[in-house]
Order: structure tokens, then C-alpha cells, then sequence
């Protein structure tokens, strides 16, 4: 053998096997930590090259990192903007009617009520889902009985009570038949666990005192069941407090809140029933409004400046609205009610948006929401014909310049910033001491003043 092989074949057999793995060991380490090394390279230059790409787009085009949710902002599109808003901030209806759909639709038989399909009127679990809804206000509503029928102090048509206590069951019956979808709520806390669940917060109000038969003991057992908000009054007068009428005001009684009135609304702060002003002559909605400790709400109602009505506030009113001296906390929350909104056939989107704008102009944008009215209107402005369309308000509303917090106060923020207000009050009221009301209507014939035993 020629010398130069010699080295390889030095030593025996079982060394030749030993340095044989020994060199297979390290050569697949080596090539091991090779491709793991160029993998790591590869991956790290991808990354750098579309960070590059990614600040180059950037500075060519400002808006990219919006479209994209990179910078927190929204994006610019209306439409985009509107969805990803609405997915942080869902909206807090202050008032839709669905008890009463089920009331006059299925006479209150909440096995047949087939709210996960097509509903015949605004409102049905997948419109509402589609909506990019978080909660709202479930108006356990009867009407003003006629004034034949209750007599001229309002003392024969003791069944509204009767018919409320249907309608709080009828809503609470529909809420617990579907679980997944709707959370009953009694509290801005469970209001805000819902939403964070991804549920639909549901909340019941009761749209006029006339419902109270006359008693703020009524009030108080309505609070116990649920309900917290009680519309001071509907179209109609009632013992407590004077009505707007309709579209033209009616001629006062009370010439705002009555003696009974006061009490009543004492008795809410007590509480923490929030105090709501929609149906409210002027009057009463100014006295309310001074008289209450704490924050109130309008839970469907809008600007008269834009549409001259009497259900609509005035800017006189609305100058009553803030946190300055003289001022209160408030949510106007804004119908969708056609004749409330425009002329006849003039009810658009477009027009609702310049009631939520005015009364932010005058109020304040943190005291402004939506209270659509859905399921008790017939007449819906084109573009909101149901739940399913307040992302375009949104939308709407974001191309006019609203910003972000701005759009979310006005989605549900504003109302639970008032509905906090409101509890708190309601707390440092009970921890005071302050005794519940036990004034009676002075015109109840059924009660004697005194009674010597």
C-alpha cells in the first residue's frame, strides 16, 4: 500500500467502527444546527422584508395602518369603521317595544313567540344580532286607559297595573327562553358582563306612570321585579305628572309636576329608578330635571329645533342638560319615529343623524344616545327600517366627524355613564338613611286620611 493510505487504516477493526460514528455524530449535528440556523435566517429576513414593505406602505399611504387595526384607529371606509366600532362598543337601545308585539301578536304565549326567525315587525334575534346590538330597554308598555274609562282623577282603571305585571312577565319569560342571546340585566355591572359574555343585555323600563295606579308603593314593587327606568308619563296626564301630548302639546293639569310628582321622583332617586323624560311637557321634564338628585334620561325622544313637535325637546330644556352649575346629568336618547323625525315621507337616515347632532351641539355629545322606539313606531326614516341598521347611523355619524369615544358614548357609554350616576346616588341616599315615601294620592276615595280605632 502506498504510504498515504496508511493513516487510514491505522489501528484495529473496532477503533475503525468507533471514529466512524464518532465523525456520523458530528457530521449531523453540524448539518442539524446548519438548517436551524438557516431556517432562523429565512424566517428573520421575511419578517424584516415585510416590515420594510410594511413602513414604506405606510409613508406612501397614511391611512394603511388604520384599514389595517394596527394604529387603533378606525379605519377610514364608513362602513368598516362602523362594524369594528360596533364590536367593541355595541349599542344600548333606550327603548323598543317587543312585550308589545308579543301582547297584541301571540296575546302573551311566549312558547309561540319565534324570536329566532323572521319577527313581522323591527326586532328578532339574528336583525338584532346583525344590528351589532349589546342591550336594550324592553318597554313593558300598556296604554293610557280613555279618560271615560279612568274616570277625572285617574282612579277607575286600576287593571294597567294588572296589564304591566303581564308585560314584565312576558319580557322576562322571553329573555329566559333564550339563554344564548339575551342576558336579564338589573344593573350597569350585569349590563356590562353581558356584553363582555356576548349576550344581549335586557333590561326592562316602564313607558308612563299612569302604570303606577296612582302609588308610589307600586313603584317601589315594579323596582323589585326589575324594572329600572318609569317614563314619568305617556300621551296622557296622570297624577303625577303633565304629558307632551303627541305631536301638538296638550293643555296642562298639573302645570308640570304634581305635589305627588316630587315625591315620586324622590322615591326613584331613592331607589335608583332612573327618572325618564320622553312623553314629559316641557314643564315637567324642567322641573324633573331640577328637582332630581340624580343623572335622568330622555330614553326615545329628539330635537324639536330640527322638527317642531311636542314629543321632541326644545333647546330650552336641552340648556338644562350637562355638568355645569344648574345643570344635570342626562342621555337624550334619540327616536327613530318618523313623524317625530321629518315632514311626511322626508324620515332618513340622514335626518335622525341631524337630531343626534343638534342636540350634541346644545347638550353635549356625552349626552346623547339611541333610543329607536322599534316595534312601537309604524313609520321608519329609509335606511333604519330595523335593528339590523344602526351600523349605518354609525357610519352616518363617523363621516360627519365623530370620533372614536364620541361614537361610543353615543352607542352606550353616555347612557351607562348616567345609569352609574344613578346607582350611586341611589347608595349615598340608603346609606344616608333617607326613609322610603308613603305619600298617598289625596284624591283615593278607598283610603280615609285618619282612621280613629
Amino acid at each position: 500500500m502506498s504510504a498515504e493510505n496508511d493513516p487510514l487504516i491505522q489501528g484495529n477493526g473496532s477503533d475503525l467502527q468507533r471514529n466512524y460514528a464518532h465523525d456520523d455524530t458530528e457530521y449531523d449535528t453540524t448539518q442539524r444546527d446548519s438548517r436551524v440556523l438557516r431556517n432562523r435566517v429565512i424566517i428573520w429576513s421575511g419578517l424584516a422584508v415585510l416590515f420594510i414593505v410594511a413602513v414604506v406602505v405606510a409613508l406612501v399611504d397614511s391611512g394603511f395602518t388604520r384599514d389595517s387595526g394596527l394604529s387603533g384607529e378606525l379605519p377610514r371606509d364608513p362602513q368598516l369603521a362602523a362594524q369594528r366600532l360596533l364590536d367593541v362598543a355595541p349599542v344600548i337601545d333606550g327603548h323598543i317595544d317587543l312585550p308589545l308585539v308579543a301582547r297584541f301578536g301571540w296575546r302573551n304565549n311566549v312558547t309561540e313567540v319565534p324570536l329566532d326567525s323572521k319577527m313581522p315587525m323591527h326586532v328578532d334575534i339574528p336583525r338584532l344580532r346583525e344590528g351589532k346590538v349589546g342591550g336594550f330597554f324592553w318597554s313593558v308598555y300598556v296604554s293610557c286607559a280613555s279618560p271615560e274609562d279612568e274616570g277625572p282623577d285617574f282612579l277607575k282603571a286600576s287593571w294597567r297595573v294588572r296589564d304591566t305585571l303581564e308585560q314584565i312577565d312576558v319580557a322576562k319569560g322571553l329573555i329566559s327562553k333564550y339563554p344564548d342571546d339575551f342576558a336579564y340585566t338589573i344593573s350597569s355591572k350585569d349590563i356590562k358582563s353581558a356584553v363582555r359574555d356576548g349576550k344581549i343585555a335586557s333590561i326592562l323600563g316602564v313607558e308612563g306612570a299612569h302604570q303606577l295606579g296612582n302609588s308610589i308603593a307600586v313603584l317601589r314593587q315594579y323596582y323589585e321585579l326589575g324594572v329600572r327606568y318609569v317614563t314619568l308619563t305617556h300621551t296622557c296626564h296622570n297624577a303625577f305628572a303633565d304629558s307632551c301630548g303627541f305631536l301638538t302639546p296638550s293643555a296642562p293639569r298639573h302645570y308640570g309636576l304634581s305635589p305627588l310628582g316630587f315625591k315620586l321622583v324622590e322615591e326613584m332617586n331613592r331607589l335608583g329608578m332612573l327618572v325618564d323624560l320622553s312623553h314629559t311637557s316641557d314643564m315637567t321634564a324642567t322641573q324633573a330635571l331640577l328637582h332630581s338628585k340624580a343623572p335622568v334620561i330622555w330614553s326615545h325622544s329628539s330635537a324639536r329645533a330640527i322638527h317642531d313637535v311636542s314629543r321632541n325637546v326644545p333647546d330650552e330644556v336641552l340648556g338644562f342638560v350637562g355638568f355645569g352649575e344648574g345643570q344635570r346629568d342626562a342621555v337624550v336618547m334619540v327616536n327613530f319615529n318618523g313623524p317625530f323625525i321629518a315632514d311626511d315621507g322626508e324620515a332618513d337616515i340622514e335626518a335622525v343623524a341631524d337630531h343626534i347632532e343638534h342636540i350634541g351641539k346644545v347638550a353635549g355629545r356625552k349626552h346623547v344616545g339611541i333610543g329607536s322606539d322599534y316595534d312601537g313606531i309604524s313609520v321608519t326614516p329609509k335606511g333604519l327600517e330595523d335593528v339590523s341598521k344602526y351600523p349605518a347611523l354609525i357610519a352616518e355619524l363617523y363621516q360627519r366627524g365623530w370620533s372614536k369615544l364620541e361614537l361610543a358614548g353615543l352607542t352606550g357609554g353616555n347612557f351607562l355613564r348616567v345609569f352609574e350616576g344613578a346607582e350611586k346616588v341611589a347608595g349615598d341616599l340608603q346609606d344616608a338613611g333617607t326613609l322610603p315615601k308613603y305619600d298617598i294620592y289625596d284624591r283615593r276615595e278607598d283610603l280615609p286620611i285618619r282612621k280613629e280605632f
